[in-house]
């Protein structure tokens, strides 16, 4: 009858270590997102600033902007300067029109010499003082034609100015680069902003990963796609399946984190693997999981 029990009881402990090993993580880890930082690109007093942590925002949408006065006045100087130096080719128009009028009535002046001196009513020296004329009208022209490209240049010197103080002006605009949900804000309105602060973080967690740790035995057993079960706290006792995609595989390995376990206590390299997962918003940022292979 003893012999019996025995072997009842060391039945039921085989049953429970089986069903122990059968409910056991293959890794466990902490869910994470790939948060995105938005930092302000001017500087200036925040005029507006329209964002709340929890807030839901769309890729694209202008949630404020920074005090852009100062750049609109130099944007209004330098298309001041740019006119004033457009209308000075003008006026370089009308002095090569007037030299070129010169030099026609010089060349009118000299067809009548050559001509009166056929008949010796002229002088060489007549002829030669009026070709004189016709070559110093010509070395004026070319001089104020030559004053083109400088103003050509400083023309666009200044626009080239214009276009980055309007890249300022956009970029003065505070425009949320992700759909997400805004995480934490680091500034407020009124606030003075500077180049690089950082104002908000945000990130998308409809979609979270779960980057869990596994040993160099567990390794082959993964592969990129491969579906897999996950679990994560629903209360105390009970825990929340769902189901996950190996997304990324290290290719190194590295020392085991303190706060993780993996299926051998006594591993000291292990392998960091990132499982997506769906999130219909119970799972946070910095909870707890853990993964099963499925069908093994």
């Amino acid at each position: 009858m003893k012999r019996i029990l025995i072997l009842i009881f060391a039945g039921i402990a085989a049953m429970t270590s089986c069903n122990r090993s059968k409910d056991q993580a293959d890794a466990w880890g902490t869910f994470e997102s790939d948060e995105v930082t938005v930092s302000s690109m001017a500087n200036g007093k925040l005029l507006r600033f329209t964002v709340e942590e929890g807030q839901q925002l769309d890729s694209g949408q202008m949630v404020g902007f920074v005090d852009t006065t100062d750049l609109w006045l130099k944007k209004k100087q330098a298309l001041q300067q740019r006119s004033a130096t457009g209308s000075r080719a003008s006026d370089l128009d009308a002095q090569v029109a007037v030299q070129e009028q010169n030099k026609a009535n010089l060349l009118v002046d000299k067809r009548r010499i050559e001509n009166l001196l056929k008949d010796g009513a002229a002088t060489q020296k007549q002829l030669d003082d009026i070709n004189s004329a016709l070559n110093l009208a010509d070395r004026q022209i070319a001089l104020v034609k030559s004053q083109y490209a400088g103003i050509g240049n400083q023309v666009g010197s200044v626009t080239e100015q214009i276009a980055q103080l309007e890249e300022s002006i956009r970029n003065s605009y505070i425009i949320n680069p992700v759909a997400g949900t805004v995480l934490t804000k680091f500034a407020e309105q009124d606030e003075v902003a500077t180049f690089g602060k950082p104002l908000y973080k945000i990130a998308d967690i409809r979609v979270i990963t779960l980057r869990v740790y596994v040993s160099g035995a567990q390794l082959p057993h993964i592969r990129l796609g491969q579906q897999v079960d996950v679990f994560y706290d629903r209360d105390e006792s009970t825990n929340t399946k769902t189901s996950g995609t190996v997304t990324w595989i290290s290719e190194s390995a590295e020392f085991t984190p303190k706060t993780i376990q993996t299926k051998e206590e006594r591993v000291n390299l292990v392998y960091a693997v990132k499982i997506r997962v769906r999130n219909d918003g119970s799972m946070k940022i910095g909870m707890p999981g853990e993964i099963r292979f499925m069908n093994k």
